[in-house]
């Protein structure tokens, strides 16, 4: 093979991936909510690395929507404008309606079965933070149920935003949050084990449009 038509060796980013790890489970804790900063020599003093994967890790978490970098005020953790909402609310409907209308053509017992464990963790959940990782943990298994592999593709690439919108809807208002969440979707799953997509498709959109309401101030704490 000339040089010009050699592959480069592979980099170990073992580290970096590992620290965004880190970072990203301190954001899904609340240890950074939206709009804390991150500096980058706090973080490498805190995680006893270097600075590079430190940097490295960042410009992950960037991609995946989860901090903002601007060379005027550092690195943040993301805070979802108005816009943002709207554009991720309908992008996720999107492809929440696909995965509805396929999980009831396509799903198995075993898929609805995966779907009811989630939800009965739901009612163990011992605060908002792990309602919130269940809450997207559910939504997964919707979407592994769909049996679509592009569509999961999709549903990961906004997926850690979706995650950031929930730890903002809690942000906003927790009141009945506990126990409203469980209720909602033990009523998804009911209608995705009846097959009825009409019901299905219109709870789904009620569920997250209530998150969308507390979250712009359009709705009461019920």
């Amino acid at each position: 093979m000339s040089e010009q038509g050699k592959v480069p060796p592979a980099r170990r980013r073992g580290l970096a991936d590992e620290v965004a790890d880190r970072i990203r489970e301190a954001i899904f804790t609340g240890t950074y909510a939206p709009g804390a900063q991150l500096r980058e020599v706090e973080l490498s003093g805190v995680l006893q690395v270097s600075r590079g994967p430190v940097r490295e890790a960042l410009r992950v978490l960037e991609r995946e929507g989860l901090v903002h970098c601007a060379w005027h005020r550092g690195t943040t953790v993301t805070t979802l404008s108005p816009e943002d909402v709207a554009e991720l609310t309908s992008l996720r409907g999107a492809l929440e309606d696909l995965a509805v209308r396929r999980v009831i053509e396509l799903a198995s017992d075993e898929d609805l079965a995966s779907l009811d464990k989630v939800a009965a963790l739901m009612e163990r959940a011992d605060d908002e933070h792990e309602m919130v990782r269940l809450d997207i943990a559910f939504h997964d298994a919707v979407f592994a149920s769909a049996r679509h592999q592009r569509l999961v593709d999709a549903w990961e690439g906004i997926r850690c935003q979706v995650h950031l919108f929930l730890l903002t809807r809690i942000g906003r208002n927790t009141e009945g949050y506990l126990g409203r969440i469980p209720r909602e979707h033990r009523e998804l799953v009911t209608a995705l084990r009846v097959r009825d997509t009409d019901s299905a498709l219109e709870l789904f959109a009620a569920h997250r449009r209530h998150a969308v309401d507390v979250v712009t101030g359009n709705t009461g704490p019920s």
